[in-house]
């Protein structure tokens, strides 16, 4: 009998509000058995990742994916360095971006396809300023007041 993988989906909430997202790819991440049962628990945080260009590769830095609760003595190390698996072309276009300034590599949400493979969406982006994200703020505010009038 075949089980049903229930699909998931991470969001990196602070992405948003602290970066201008340029451009977004769809990568593949290399992970291991006890961190895929540990994301499909939802068990992933976002918090002060970033990915990084090593010898050509991009490597996803401080995501923190929990321990696997029923995992054994071969659980993972929640903080390791993850490769991810996009193709040469995507990775020289993203890397020639990288060297402009300002920009930077930061994960999105990590989600599953149709064939129950985990994926990131990854992110060009460029820092906000304290004004940029105000103004962020009023912006969101007023459509929603707008919504809620046009209603």
């Amino acid at each position: 009998m075949a089980r049903k993988n229930k699909a998931i989906e991470i969001r990196n909430r602070s992405a948003w509000h602290e970066y201008f997202v340029d451009d977004t790819w769809v990568a593949g991440v290399a992970l291991l058995g006890t961190e895929v049962k540990s994301l499909r628990a939802g068990k992933a945080s976002f918090n002060d990742s970033y990915c990084l260009f090593n010898d050509g590769e991009l490597w996803l830095k401080s995501l923190h994916i929990a321990e696997y609760v029923h995992g054994t003595v071969n659980n993972h190390d929640p903080l390791r360095d993850r490769k991810l698996l996009l193709t040469k072309r995507e990775l020289k276009k993203m890397e020639g971006k990288l060297k402009e300034k300002g920009y930077t590599v930061i994960p999105l949400r990590i989600f599953t396809n149709d064939k129950s493979l985990i994926k990131m969406e990854i992110g060009l982006a460029r820092g906000k300023k304290l004004y940029d994200k105000r103004e962020s703020i009023k912006a969101r505010d007023t459509d929603r007041d707008l919504k809620r009038y046009l209603k």
